[in-house]
């Protein structure tokens, strides 16, 4: 079934052409790039533009981007190998990959789901990750940072700072320091358009 015209998103008034309702519909990376606002193929964009099946499985793969490496290097390097800064190195890679894809001709996304998945390769230890968790709940729901683009700086810094202070493992700390770099060059480098910083408090509408 085809409907010539569809309205994605309301707000951002979208329009697809000739798009296929049906279940066999291909929605390709080239399309999610175009259309989407910052031209980021995350999973944000996957969730927004591609629907809930295709955000689930970026989310996952990216997800998985990060767990992967982190978690076979924990368990197999040798002690000589457990190094802070080797251990840093391989938290900040898979971010690296994701940010700078040779799939892509060096560009990718934002780095957000892949930095999750690098922490979450630390398990058990999470204190890191509960860290970046809570500081992007906290501003998107309390303290609301709008747009999301300093949303990222903000919730970024103040992981950073807050793991400097809270945790002992400076091997993480470090590699996260590396993570925050790279993804402030991408959000520097990123071509959206820069709409104008608000803050909304948890009661405002």
């Amino acid at each position: 079934m085809k409907k010539d015209i569809v309205v994605i998103e309301e707000k951002k008034n979208i329009i697809y052409d000739n798009y296929d309702l049906s279940d066999n519909y291909d929605f390709t990376k080239e399309e999610l790039i175009e259309e989407s606002k910052d031209k980021n193929p995350g999973t944000a964009n996957a969730f927004m533009y591609g629907g809930m099946t295709c955000g689930i499985m970026t989310l996952i793969c990216e997800l998985l981007k990060g767990i992967v490496p982190v978690h076979m290097y924990i368990n197999g390097a040798t002690p000589q190998e457990m190094g802070i800064i080797p251990l840093a190195i391989v938290l900040t890679m898979p971010v690296v990959g994701h940010v700078c894809s040779m799939f892509d001709n060096f560009h990718g996304g934002k780095g957000i789901a892949v930095t999750f998945g690098c922490l979450l390769g630390l398990a058990p230890d999470i204190k890191a990750v509960i860290i970046l968790a809570l500081f992007f709940i906290f501003y998107s729901l309390i303290f609301r940072v709008i747009p999301h683009f300093y949303r990222t700086i903000v919730t970024y810094v103040s992981t950073l700072a807050g793991l400097f202070i809270l945790n002992e493992n400076q091997a993480v700390n470090i590699g996260f320091l590396f993570i925050t770099l790279v993804v402030l060059v991408r959000l520097h480098q990123s071509t959206e358009v820069r709409e104008k910083l608000r803050i909304k408090l948890l009661w405002m509408r």
